[in-house]
């Protein structure tokens, strides 16, 4: 069984406000749930009989229609958990010469945050940088896009052209632009900030002019053609061009 209030209060850690209120996000389903208890120790777990918990996780039993009332999913995945916000992910203050960092400026929808996140994992980019007007990576809809990405990935919130502005002299930020130059005909680096802009307005003018390697990825239809490409499918396609030539992650 649980309570009303419990459902009440899982129901408000939907909004952002509440989530730093209590310190605790949600995450649902098996496979994010698990990935997550194996960096952090849920404050509480709600599953139907059907789940099995990877750890020795106090696990309270709840039925199908009570999963349903606390879930944010349409398709509710047999469990339910809260875990603390991570405290530890502090901003770094420099990047390193030989790992590459994202960072996202504005970007807004959470299935692309989540999206982003998910292929960041993939690509062995372990340290996100969000301006704070990025959404919310502990949004339930965000971490449920990353697929469990999220317990691999350090994330960070911070002014995002002051931090650029802390840089070390010489520290290459790719930026991609509409005028910027062939990502497939350019020299990519080892390390750097690989910076990927907002859905409809790309690169805020602050950072744009911080950008030091302009990179555009070329359409190949010469004529009519869509304006851009969604910034998810973009991040994959610059990343899997760094990676490609070699640069591996540590």
């Amino acid at each position: 069984m649980i309570s009303k209030n419990q459902i009440k209060f899982i129901k408000q850690l939907e909004l952002k406000k509440y989530r730093q209120r209590e310190g605790l996000f949600v995450a649902e389903g098996p496979k994010v749930v698990g990935d997550l208890m194996t960096r952090y120790r849920p404050t509480a777990v709600y599953a139907t009989d059907d789940y099995t918990p990877p750890s020795a996780a106090e696990v309270q039993r709840i039925s199908d229609d009570e999963l349903r009332k606390v879930s944010f999913l349409q398709h509710p995945q047999q469990v339910v958990a809260l875990f603390p916000l991570p405290s530890h992910q502090m901003l770094p203050s420099s990047v390193s010469t030989t790992e590459l960092t994202l960072a996202l400026d504005g970007v807004q929808d959470p299935g692309n945050l989540g999206t982003i996140i998910r292929i960041a994992d993939w690509f062995g980019i372990n340290r996100i940088v969000c301006s704070e007007e990025t959404a919310d990576a502990w949004n339930p809809k965000v971490v449920q896009a990353t697929m469990g990405s999220i317990a691999r990935v350090d994330i960070s919130y911070t002014d995002l052209p002051a931090w650029i502005d802390q840089q070390p002299e010489g520290t290459p930020v790719y930026g991609t632009l509409l005028d910027g130059d062939d990502i497939y005909a350019q020299e990519l680096s080892e390390g750097g900030v690989i910076i990927m802009g907002n859905e409809g307005k790309g690169l805020t003018e602050k950072v744009r002019r911080r950008v030091t390697r302009r990179l555009l990825i070329p359409s190949y239809r010469k004529d009519d053609t869509a304006e851009s490409l969604n910034v998810a499918i973009a991040t994959a396609i610059v990343c899997s061009e760094f990676r490609r030539r070699g640069n591996v992650c540590p």
